[in-house]
């Protein structure tokens, strides 16, 4: 007696399509990651890549609430650097004591605010004097910048990097 229960000689089974699928993977399509394999494989563009992904970093940044530290005088703690004032501003408490610690100011009480991201960049920085931006976990590891530069800061207060000054003369006179 066999196993399919009509005396006939038992057959061999097909493995699935699963098993075979879990045995031979396709090619990944991840072109960072996969190997040139193809004769005509069209090369990465790693500044598009950087691009789209400062772009998510960005909106998420612009939906989320960070902590932003006042100082004495009870103005956004900013500090300058190149020409520009960055606004501090930090992901949660824990980055905030880092920097204080990493300042020497860790026994400072640090009196601080909830604020959107959206609006530090939209609204804060145009109040700043000259050209300004936001410092986000400023001397970590994972800290992060958003430059006043069109597209991130409102047109009216961004630097302009790739111009001549020609086109900022022509608009003054």
């Amino acid at each position: 007696m066999t196993e399919n229960g009509n005396g006939d000689a038992a057959k061999p089974q097909r493995a699935s399509r699963l098993t075979e699928l879990s045995e031979n993977p396709p090619p990944s399509t991840d072109r960072r990651t996969a190997p040139n394999t193809e004769p005509h494989a069209e090369p990465v563009d790693e500044a598009a890549v950087a691009r789209r992904e400062f772009a998510r970093l960005l909106g998420e940044f612009r939906r989320t609430a960070v902590l932003v530290p006042f100082d004495e005088h009870g103005s956004l703690w900013t500090a300058d650097f190149s020409g520009v004032r960055w606004i501090c501003a930090f992901s949660d408490e824990e980055a905030l004591a880092r920097f204080a610690v990493a300042r020497g100011e860790a026994e400072h009480e640090w009196t601080y605010r909830t604020i959107l991201g959206a609006r530090l960049l939209d609204v804060m920085v145009p109040m700043l004097p000259g050209p300004g931006g936001v410092a986000l976990d400023a001397g970590s590891a994972d800290g992060m910048v958003f430059p006043p530069v069109a597209g991130i800061v409102p047109d009216g207060v961004a630097v302009d990097l790739g111009g001549t000054g020609a086109q900022d003369e022509r608009e003054r006179a």
